[in-house]
C-alpha cells in the first residue's frame, strides 16, 4: 500500500474539496456567531434541520435552489430562537445551544417520520449535478478539482471571500467584530448590541443549515436520520483552529477533509485486516493534534460567552 500514490490521484483532491464543502459552510457560520460574542452549540441540530428541510422541499416538488433557500430560512429560525434565549434573556449559551441541537435533530427525524411513515428505504431526489464550465473545467487537474464540482461547492469557496470581505472591509462587519470584543464600546456608539448579535447568529445559522442541505442536495440524493454525523462539532473545533479567521478556516476544512478522504482510500486498500472503526477515527485524531498545535496562539473574541446587559459596565 503506497499512500504517496493517493496524493497523485486527481480523484483524491476532488473528493477532498467536495467533503470540505459542508464544513466550510458550517465553520463560517459558527465563526460569524462567535465573532459577535455568541457561542452557537446548536450547529449540529441546525445542520440536521437544514439537511432534512432542504431535501423535503425538493422531494415535495420544489426546485433545488428553493430547497437551499428553505434550509437557510429554517436555520435562521433556529438562530433567532437561540438569540432570544442567549442574547436577549442572557441565559447560558452552552445550555441554549445544546437545547437547539436536540430540538433540531429530533424535530428533523420527527417530521421525516410523520410525512413518510411507511418509507423503509430513503426516497431519492435528483441532486445538483457537477458543473461543466467552458474553458475552466478543461484545465488539467485544477479544472477537475475546482471547476467540475457542483454549484454549492463553488458557492462555499466564494462565501469564504465574501465573509472575509464583510468582516474586515465593511462597517457592518467591523461592528460585528467589535460587539464580540467590546460590546460597551458599540453601545457607546449608539449601535444596538442585541440587534448586531441577533443578526450575526441568524446569518451564521443560515449558513450552517445550507451546509447541512449540501449533504442531501449535492453530496447524496436522499435523507437519512443522523447523516450530519458530528460535522457540526468538527466545525466548532475548526473555528478555534482558524483563530476566528475565514481564510484559515478554509485551510482547516480542507485539512480535515483530506484526512477523511485519505482514510477511506486506506480502508479500501487494507481490506478487513484492521477494523474499519480504526480508520474512521484517524481524521479526528489528526484534527485534534492539529487543533492543539494551531490553537496555542489563538486569540478568542474577548466578549465571547459573556451576556450583554444594557447599562452594565
Amino acid at each position: 500500500m503506497d499512500i504517496v500514490n493517493f496524493f497523485l490521484e486527481t480523484g483524491f483532491w476532488v473528493a477532498m474539496v467536495r467533503m470540505a464543502t459542508p464544513l466550510i459552510f458550517g465553520t463560517l457560520g459558527e465563526l460569524i456567531c462567535e465573532r459577535a460574542g455568541v457561542l452557537n452549540l446548536g450547529i449540529e441540530g441546525i445542520m440536521a434541520a437544514g439537511c432534512m428541510g432542504g431535501w423535503m422541499w425538493v422531494f415535495l416538488g420544489g426546485s433545488l435552489w428553493g430547497g437551499i433557500g428553505f434550509a437557510a430560512c429554517v436555520g435562521m429560525t433556529l438562530g433567532l430562537l437561540h438569540s432570544v434565549f442567549s442574547v436577549y434573556l442572557g441565559l447560558s449559551q452552552h445550555v441554549t445551544g445544546l437545547g437547539i441541537t436536540m430540538l433540531g435533530s429530533s424535530l428533523s427525524a420527527f417530521v421525516f417520520r410523520m410525512l413518510l411513515p411507511k418509507a423503509t428505504t430513503p426516497p431519492k431526489i435528483v441532486p445538483f449535478q457537477s458543473l461543466d464550465i467552458p474553458f475552466l473545467s478543461g484545465f488539467p487537474f485544477l479544472g477537475e478539482v475546482l471547476f467540475s464540482q457542483t454549484a454549492l461547492t463553488l458557492l462555499a469557496l466564494a462565501a469564504v471571500v465574501g465573509v472575509a470581505y464583510v468582516l474586515y472591509k465593511t462597517p457592518l462587519g467591523l461592528a460585528i467584530c467589535m460587539v464580540g470584543e467590546n460590546p460597551m464600546a458599540v453601545e457607546a456608539q449608539g449601535l444596538s448590541v442585541f440587534g448586531l448579535r441577533t443578526l450575526a447568529v441568524c446569518a451564521g445559522s443560515a449558513m450552517m443549515a445550507v451546509g447541512g442541505a449540501f449533504l442531501t442536495l449535492s453530496a447524496f440524493d436522499a435523507y437519512y436520520i443522523g447523516m450530519v454525523n458530528g460535522r457540526g462539532w468538527i466545525c466548532i473545533a475548526l473555528v478555534v483552529f482558524s483563530s476566528w479567521k475565514p481564510y484559515k478556516a478554509l485551510w482547516g476544512c480542507l485539512l480535515f477533509a483530506a484526512f477523511d478522504a485519505l482514510q477511506m482510500r486506506v480502508q479500501q486498500q487494507a481490506g478487513m485486516a484492521i477494523p474499519y472503526q480504526f480508520y474512521l477515527m484517524l481524521p479526528y485524531i489528526f484534527s485534534i493534534v492539529a487543533l492543539i498545535v494551531m490553537s496555542r496562539k489563538a486569540a478568542y473574541p474577548k466578549a465571547l460567552l459573556i451576556p450583554f446587559r444594557k447599562g452594565e459596565r
